[in-house]
C-alpha cells in the first residue's frame, strides 16, 4: 500500500521554510557539532539559506541560516542520525542525512543548491515570492495561491510557479486542480522531476496507485531524496513484479537513512524475491536493529530463522 504524502513546504525551494526553533523541544541537545557552507553551482556563497536539522531518535531539532559567507553551524547536538534540509527561495531544496559522533571533530561539508529551472525574477519580484511563501507556510493557502497566480500572470515565463499553485491545492486536499497545475509544468518541460513527483504524490493521495506509478516510473530513483516517495515507487515496482527496479528504490532509501525501517523491510523482501539470501539475511538483521519492538519485527525474525536453516 502506498503512503499518503504530506507537504510541509512546497516541493521546490521556491518556498522559504518558516519554522522556529521554539517550536521544537530541545531533546536534541548533546556534545556533537556540525558545520557547513551553502553555495550555488558556481561556488558563490548563498546568504540567508535556511538549514533545518532534525534528530529522529529524539523527535526534535533546530533551524539556523547561513551568514554572508554561506556558512552555518550547529553545536551541542546529540549523536546519531540527523536529517538536514536546505532551502532558499529561487533554488531547489536539498535533503541529506548525516551521522554525528559526540566528542569527535565537527562534521563539515559543502552543500550546492541549484537554481530553479524556469524561474527568472527581479529582486523585487523575488521579494513578492518570499511573501507568498510565508503565507503558504502560515497555512494561508488561498492567499498564497492568489499571490503565486498574480506573479505568474506578470511573469508567464516563470511557468514553474504552477508547482507552488498546485501545492496550495494539494495541502487543501483538492487534488484535481493540483494535478491540473502540475501538468502545466510538464507541458513546458516533460522531464521536470519535481513535477513528476508532485503528480505521483497527488495520485497517491487520490488512491490511484496505477496512475501514480505512471509518473513515478519516469523518474530515476537516484534523483529522489524523499523517503516516502522512494517507498511508494519501490512498492509499486515490487507489486508489479519489477524486482530490479524495486531493489534500486529501497537501496536508495536505506542509503539516505540507515534507520528507515520501511525501506529496510522491503529491501529484504526484494532480495528474497531475487533469491539473494545472504543479502536478505544481512538486511533483516539490520531491520531488527532499527525496529526491534514492532509487530513486524516478529515476522522478520521468522524470516531469519527460516533463511538460516537453509
Amino acid at each position: 500500500m502506498f503512503k499518503k504524502v504530506i507537504l510541509g513546504s512546497t516541493c521546490l525551494a521556491l518556498c522559504l521554510l518558516m519554522l522556529h526553533s521554539s517550536g521544537y523541544s530541545q531533546a536534541y541537545a548533546g556534545k556533537g557539532r556540525i558545520r557547513g557552507t551553502v553555495t550555488d553551482e558556481t561556488g558563490a556563497p548563498l546568504e540567508g539559506a535556511r538549514v533545518k536539522l532534525f534528530h529522529a531518535a529524539s523527535a526534535s531539532g533546530l533551524e539556523t541560516k547561513t551568514d554572508s559567507y554561506g556558512r552555518w553551524e550547529a553545536n551541542f547536538i546529540r549523536g546519531g542520525q540527523w536529517s538536514l534540509e536546505f532551502f532558499k527561495t529561487g533554488y531547489e531544496s536539498r535533503k541529506d542525512f548525516v551521522t554525528i559522533s559526540e566528542g569527535a571533530r565537527p562534521l563539515t561539508g559543502t552543500t550546492i543548491l541549484k537554481k530553479v529551472e524556469g524561474l527568472v525574477l527581479s529582486d523585487d519580484l523575488m521579494k513578492l515570492l518570499d511573501e507568498a511563501n510565508v503565507l503558504f507556510n502560515e497555512g494561508k493557502l488561498d492567499e498564497a495561491r492568489v499571490q503565486y497566480e498574480k506573479l505568474l500572470v506578470e511573469n508567464p515565463e516563470a511557468y514553474i510557479l504552477n508547482i507552488n499553485i498546485g501545492n496550495c491545492y494539494f495541502k487543501k486536499g483538492e487534488y484535481d486542480p493540483a494535478i491540473a497545475s502540475y501538468l502545466k509544468v510538464l507541458d513546458k518541460n516533460p522531464q521536470y522531476i519535481k513535477a513528476l513527483i508532485a503528480l505521483g504524490n497527488a495520485y497517491t493521495n487520490k488512491d490511484d496507485s496505477d496512475k501514480a506509478m505512471e509518473y513515478y516510473a519516469k523518474i530515476d530513483s537516484a534523483q529522489i531524496d524523499d523517503l516516502d516517495v522512494l517507498y511508494n515507487v519501490g512498492v509499486g515496482y515490487y507489486k508489479g513484479g519489477k524486482m530490479a527496479e524495486a531493489l534500486k528504490c529501497f537501496q536508495r532509501s536505506v542509503e539516505l537513512n540507515q534507520s528507515y525501517a520501511d525501506g529496510i523491510y522491503y529491501l529484504g523482501l526484494t532480495q528474497l524475491n531475487l533469491q539473494d539470501n545472504p543479502a536478505a539475511i544481512a538486511t533483516f538483521e539490520n531491520y531488527l536493529k532499527a525496529d526491534p519492538d514492532s509487530e513486524r519485527a516478529a515476522q522478520v525474525q521468522s524470516f531469519l530463522d527460516y533463511l538460516r536453516k537453509k
